[in-house]
């Protein structure tokens, strides 16, 4: 029974490996991109490439000796026609590897010329006609040849004259010899089968590879947009805000300044009137980038409710650290208290998102690992210089047991949404792998946040694209 059991097992063992030795050759399968292209070109191996001139010459140089020997020995056909014979048969298999419909005609035609002269052959009874074995070899390895190639029209037309042909030469058949037509005929049509379809295997395991990288960068686009519209709809609250402290400000002004001349009165009203307008574009825009939060609550995952609560800062982290502390995983937090609001909102609300992003790709691909969370304000060099920076460092160490594979080529939600922020900011932005198997994410925030404004589009466009 012991000896019985792995056999299944050894079975689909063989099943895969036979499967990965044919994944590889695949690339190799597929068909030349160009006409004069050779077989396996595409191969990612040079021996792969080399294959088929390999094969083909091993075939020339034994074909055409035995081709000789058999015409002169067995048929009795003179010496001279044997050789050239022999040639004309054997030497354009060459040709098959760049140009097998070429090669096939000089072929074809080499063969027909033999059978016709093998008719007038002192011995030819008892022997094969009109394709001798070598001669049914030869005609094979072509066939292979063209069945990696060409269409699937051109193989059945190929197919249909070597039997048209078969058929043609059974009236000059010699009395006594073997018809050996039928048996090209059936043999050519199950190599050109066998071959059209290890082709196809190879153009379809090239489309689909085609279609994952097209998958993915679609993919990537559509977490890029989504993260983009997420920002836009959190910025829309920050600056929705200012937007009605001006237009409070600017209508209030007439009466907290009496005595206030009248072409200032009407400059605060243009100022309040263009703000209002402003509100009313943002509210515009706003209810397109939450259309689709009817259902769901949008990209934040909420309700009405979430979408209308104040956006967080910096000085909610003490909130989510002591929240995915609870959640189990150890973080340690270190913010300076001149981090809480000096920052300007857009750099306030990107500072928390970063955190918060970063603790849920700790949670997700390294629990339990020891987490460390620093906010500080770097003031710049020089007295009033204006070039303070937030910054914002997130490292944890490894995880304690086998996790997914931390991200790092950038195509999920996380750092997507990371450098977007940053680069809103005009910051920049630091991510990658420790030696120790943890993962370090590194933010500089610039206080005099100018950023880049324009870049967040829902379609995805920005000044540097466009």
């Amino acid at each position: 029974m012991s000896d019985e059991a792995p056999t299944p097992s050894r079975g689909r063992s063989r099943l895969r490996a036979a499967g990965d030795a044919l994944a590889q050759l695949a690339p190799a399968l597929r068909t030349p991109d160009r006409t004069a292209q050779p077989l396996f070109a595409q191969a990612p191996r040079a021996w792969q490439r080399l294959l088929p001139y390999a094969v083909v010459g091993i075939f020339v140089t034994t074909l055409l000796p035995v081709t000789i020997t058999v015409l002169i020995g067995d048929y009795g056909a003179d010496g001279g026609w044997a050789g050239a014979l022999g040639v004309a048969q054997t030497v354009p298999l060459l040709l098959a590897v760049t140009r097998p419909l070429p090669a096939w005609l000089l072929v074809l035609l080499a063969d027909t010329l033999g059978a016709l002269l093998l008719t007038q052959a002192d011995t030819v009874g008892g022997q094969s006609w009109p394709w001798p074995p070598m001669t049914v070899v030869g005609y094979l390895v072509v066939m292979a040849c063209l069945g990696l190639r060409e269409s699937v029209r051109t193989l059945v037309g190929v197919w249909l004259a070597t039997g048209v042909l078969g058929a043609f030469l059974g009236f000059f058949r010699p009395s006594g010899s073997t018809d050996t037509a039928a048996l090209l005929f059936v043999l050519s049509g199950i190599v050109l089968a066998l071959t059209a379809a290890l082709r196809g295997l190879g153009d379809a395991r090239q489309r689909i590879a085609e279609q994952e990288v097209i998958s993915e960068a679609e993919r990537s686009r559509r977490t890029l947009l989504e993260e983009r519209a997420r920002i836009a709809r959190e910025l829309h609250d920050v600056v929705a805000h200012h937007m009605s402290v001006i237009t409070v400000q600017a209508d209030s002004a007439p009466y907290r300044l009496p005595g206030m001349p009248e072409p200032v009165r009407e400059e605060f009203a243009a100022i309040a009137a263009s703000a209002r307008e402003s509100l009313g574009e943002m509210r515009r825009l706003l209810t397109v980038l939450r259309s689709d939060g009817a259902n769901g609550g949008g990209a934040n995952g909420g309700g009405d409710g979430a979408a209308l609560a104040p956006q967080p800062g910096i000085g909610r982290l003490q909130q989510l650290v002591e929240a995915t502390v609870r959640a189990g995983q150890p973080v340690e937090l270190s913010l300076a208290a001149a981090a809480v609001g000096v920052a300007p909102p857009a750099v306030d609300l990107s500072a928390y998102r970063i955190v918060q992003e970063a603790l849920a790709n700790v949670v997700r691909h390294a629990p339990g690992a020891a987490t460390r969370v620093s906010v500080t304000v770097d003031e710049g060099e020089g007295e009033g210089s204006g070039q303070g920076e937030v910054l914002v460092l997130v490292v944890n160490g490894p995880a304690r047991d086998a996790v997914v594979e931390v991200e790092s080529a950038g195509t999920g939600h996380g750092l997507v949404g990371m450098r977007e922020r940053v680069r809103l900011t005009g910051g920049t932005l630091d991510t990658g792998p420790l030696p120790d198997g943890g993962f370090r994410v590194a933010a500089r925030l610039p206080l005099s946040a100018g950023g880049d404004m324009a870049a967040i589009d829902p379609n995805g466009k920005t000044e540097e694209s466009s």
